[in-house]
């Protein structure tokens, strides 16, 4: 998911929907619900839809309609708090840096936000709740995306923002796509359908929770990193010197709807090779820093950085190279950024392990900043599990709280330009996160 490579050079009605439109089959199997059967064409019926279809497909289709590469996430979180404030929800935006930083309560004069600024979002349940954080549970997820745009649409076929739509009219097989449809806007959608349908139905206390949704988890994670310096200077009351904690942190990325028993950790990491310049037609004059570098990845692509039964390997993506100036000139210097996936040692420990056996196998590497295996707890009845090869927020919220790692849809199509998920997806992981949030309060 995330990757900054800065940190590297210091080492993402439509009831006339006819069956002529012909579907992405290879897509469509990819995204199958779970449980359901690929040969079944789905037929809608009343009892089928769940009450929340429409306002979780709406929600959903306003966010993914919003562009929101990180680094521009102002729109979105503007549209997202009227959204939440419409839903009875007391919203703060929280100004992310470079802009300055500082929190608006929705009865802020407006005129201090803008597009061009990066905000947070965070929510409490009821008009006028009062903002705390002590003790409670925090359902999250992030709203910036991996370029480029990708406009919304089911099966495929584009739907402009101002076309009526009849959600109820789709069999949930239906493929919604766009970018962030996927990661992470279905489990934004999702998890505030979710926590609205328990408050609704009083199945859940809201003094108990709060809702954050955080830009840049897709470059830096700076948005929750923000989040979490915040938290750390909160106090439990005015008179009081006791700092906040949570209770526990729900994250929302996607999983397929399992609960993830963590994911790999992740470093970046720059190898340099230094040679001799010459003419190319004399290469014993000189010496290739192109071929030392070459030669210098393929070992260290070989070599066995550790491994664990839960997380698998240890792996190297070489995700750049560059090196020389010309065809014709032995290159006097070359370097490759990689992005080093762990799977040994724990979250503190990790990368100090692999960084130490890489530099058994290449030298001139510098590792920068990461972390090792992130845990998760998956002990809850009802849910299948699973681990990510990926990074999420989850190390970047400091804490002793529990985290759990859920959401609707699949990585393996999360960044790509076939981004998407049915409408059983989120469906699914509604009811899943509804289980989960009421979990996690009572645990």
């Amino acid at each position: 998911m995330k990757f900054n490579t800065r940190t590297a050079l210091t080492l993402s009605a439509l009831a006339p929907l006819a069956s002529a439109l012909l579907p992405i089959i290879e897509q469509q199997q990819q995204q199958q619900p779970l449980l359901s059967d690929p040969e079944t064409s789905n037929t809608v019926t009343e009892n089928d839809i769940p009450s929340y279809r429409v306002p979780l497909l709406s929600l959903h289709r306003t966010l993914v309609n919003t562009p929101s590469i990180s680094g521009t996430e102002g729109q979105v979180a503007l549209d997202l708090k009227k959204l939440l404030i419409d839903l009875d929800f007391t919203v703060q935006l929280q100004r992310v840096p470079p802009a300055a930083a500082r929190i608006h309560d929705d009865d802020d004069d407006d005129d201090d936000e803008s597009p061009q600024f990066r905000y947070n979002v965070l929510a409490w349940p009821g008009r006028h709740a009062t903002p705390a954080f002590h003790n409670r549970t925090l359902i999250t997820s992030h709203i910036d995306v991996v370029p480029p745009f990708l406009p919304y649409a089911i099966n495929g076929t584009p739907v402009p923002p101002s076309e009526p739509l009849d959600f109820t009219s789709l069999p949930s097989d239906t493929l919604i796509s766009g970018r962030g449809s996927v990661d992470a806007k279905g489990s934004v959608a999702a998890q505030i359908t979710a926590t609205k349908e328990l408050l609704e139905n009083g199945e859940l206390d809201p003094a108990s929770v709060v809702l954050l949704y955080v830009v840049g988890e897709e470059i830096s994670g700076d948005g929750m990193k923000f989040f979490s310096s915040f938290l750390a200077n909160q106090t439990t009351s005015s008179t009081s010197s006791s700092s906040v904690s949570l209770h526990a942190a729900i994250f929302g990325e996607p999983t397929t709807n399992l609960l993830a028993c963590g994911h790999k950790g992740i470093a970046s990491a720059l190898l340099t090779a230094t040679g001799k310049a010459g003419h190319s037609g004399y290469p014993w004059l000189g010496r290739s820093a192109t071929a030392l570098l070459i030669r210098a990845l393929d070992r260290l692509l070989q070599a066995d950085l550790g491994s664990s039964k839960r997380y698998g390997n240890t792996t190297v993506n070489v995700g750049v190279v560059q090196g020389g100036v010309a065809a014709n000139v032995i290159a006097k210097e070359a370097w490759a950024k990689m992005a080093v996936r762990i799977a040994v040692g724990g979250r503190e420990s990790g990368r100090g392990v692999v960084e130490r056996e890489m530099e058994r196998v290449v030298r001139e590497l510098v590792v920068g900043h990461g972390y090792g295996p992130v845990e998760c707890e998956c002990d809850v009845e009802g849910f299948g599990t699973m681990v990510a090869n990926y990074g999420t927020d989850v190390p970047n919220l400091e804490g002793e709280h529990t985290n759990y790692l859920y959401g609707p849809g699949t990585i393996l199509v999360a960044h790509g330009d076939n981004e998407g998920l049915t409408i059983q997806d989120l469906e699914e992981a509604v009811e899943g996160y509804k289980r989960l949030i009421k979990h996690a309060v009572g645990a």
